[in-house]
């Protein structure tokens, strides 16, 4: 089990983690720590507990800024690929429509090769 130690607002904290995951949570607190720090520099010491909630109601608001862009990018990406669906069906009759004014055409021009073949004989 692995274990750091970080420091809000000049408190120290003891933490577990699973090994390996050390670096991460340090990186975690550093970064509650950057707004805790913010926090205190707008409002001044009000406190360890209000503090910490101001900068975790924070981080809160970015992940959910954060959830609603990805949604929307979700969103955009299955309209994409419903559009692409779309253009590919309208591609494939396309192309089918093609194959047959190119199978008519084929037709018109053996018929007409028939006729000079055999009128010219």
């Amino acid at each position: 089990m692995g274990q750091v130690v970080v420091t809000l607002n000049g408190r120290t904290y003891r933490l577990e983690c699973n090994e390996g995951e050390e670096a991460h949570l340090l990186g975690l607190a550093e970064y509650i720590g950057a707004h805790v720090d913010d926090m205190r520099r707008k409002f001044g010491q009000v406190g360890d507990d209000r503090l910490i909630l101001m900068a975790s109601l924070l981080v809160t608001d970015e992940l959910w800024a954060m959830r609603t862009e990805l949604d929307n990018l979700r969103a955009q990406l299955a309209d994409a690929r419903r559009d692409k669906s779309e253009s590919d069906e309208i591609a494939r009759s396309i192309e089918a429509q093609l194959f047959a004014k190119f199978g008519e055409a084929a037709a018109r021009l053996e018929g007409l090769n028939a006729r000079f073949a055999g009128g010219g004989s």
